[in-house]
């Protein structure tokens, strides 16, 4: 059981906003008219992807480093990531000249991995199950005494990825709608917590691959599921929900009593709405950050004629393995 007080709150959000300014881009707000049309809305795309190290995990890596005493720091930090974590928290780490221990996982992108090295990571490769990747960074955890920096679960993660939708909602105004992809809940509960303190009536909605819907089932049960295989190209969401992520996700409400809403969208669904944002806005970004648009574009009615906010999650796509290439 999760221990409510040791949950972040939007203060935290604030405190992480002022924390990371400096470190963190600024990143723009996109519009695509031929995107509207499609959608039958109006979508504001936050432009994650043009983060530094790639993705959105660098605002809650720079965060949790920046956060640090400096004798913990002096430890280093571990973590494990199948890409966009381990290199954001790899970068965050060089600023502050820290070592930095990062557990990856059999079979994630050679891209990211490249990436997590050139940032100055030390490797540390594992069994493709999230029981390995968690028993290799405890083992770490325990040899070295850095301190642990999960991908999602970290308070102070939790508190840097909810900066992503204080921006949005500053540069395009007030949202009827703000969509996140899900996997592990470290972005979509750091925005529920964005929200709650800048937008009560933005109603929230997680976008979900089918083949690795843990968070919607979990909603549904009102309790965390904890034992599903994910399958699906979205290899950025494929982290079950965290056990504090669940915990915020569960309780959010819009100030109409609105829930979080999940939308499971299929894969196929994904690659064809990446290949829209490539052909209509000129941005490659990852199947991870399309699937936000695949879920409003699956769901029209759902969206008709509102006001839509779509976070990109990340770009750090491989060019050799385009997910529409044969």
């Amino acid at each position: 059981m999760t221990d409510p007080i040791s949950l972040p709150t939007p203060d935290d959000v604030l405190a992480a906003s002022a924390r990371i300014a400096g470190h963190a881009h600024l990143t723009p707000v996109l519009r695509a008219r031929t995107l509207d049309a499609a959608a039958g809305c109006e979508l504001h795309f936050k432009a994650e992807h043009l983060q530094r190290a790639g993705a959105f995990k660098f605002r809650g890596a720079s965060n949790a480093v920046w956060s640090l005493g400096d004798e913990a720091a002096a430890r280093g930090v571990v973590t494990h990531s199948s890409g966009n974590h381990g290199a954001a928290l790899a970068l965050a780490a060089a600023a502050r000249s820290l070592v930095c221990h990062v557990v990856v996982p059999d079979g994630a992108v050679a891209a990211k991995l490249a990436a997590i090295a050139g940032y100055g990571a030390v490797l540390h490769h594992c069994a493709p199950t999230l029981a390995a990747r968690e028993a290799a960074c405890e083992r770490l955890r325990v040899q070295t005494g850095a301190t642990l920096i999960h991908p999602y679960t970290h308070r102070d993660v939790i508190a840097g990825q909810g900066t992503a939708a204080l921006e949005l909602l500053h540069a395009a105004g007030p949202l009827d709608v703000l969509v996140v992809p899900v996997g592990g809940g470290g972005l979509a509960s750091g925005t529920a917590l964005a929200l709650q303190y800048a937008s009560p009536a933005t109603r929230l909605v997680l976008a979900e691959p089918r083949g690795a819907d843990d968070t919607l089932r979990s909603l549904q049960a009102g309790a965390r599921v904890g034992d599903l295989v994910p399958r699906t190209v979205c290899d950025g969401l494929r982290g079950l929900l965290g056990e504090p992520n669940f915990a915020i996700l569960h309780a959010h409400r819009s100030a109409d009593g609105t829930p979080v809403e999940v939308i499971d969208v299929e894969d196929a669904d994904t690659v064809a709405a990446m290949r829209r944002i490539a052909v209509h806005m000129k941005q490659l970004v990852e199947p991870s950050s399309a699937i936000t648009l695949a879920a409003v574009l699956a769901n029209r009615s759902r969206f008709a004629g509102l006001r839509v906010g779509l976070v990109l999650s990340g770009g750090n796509v491989d060019p050799d393995r385009l997910p529409w290439q044969s």
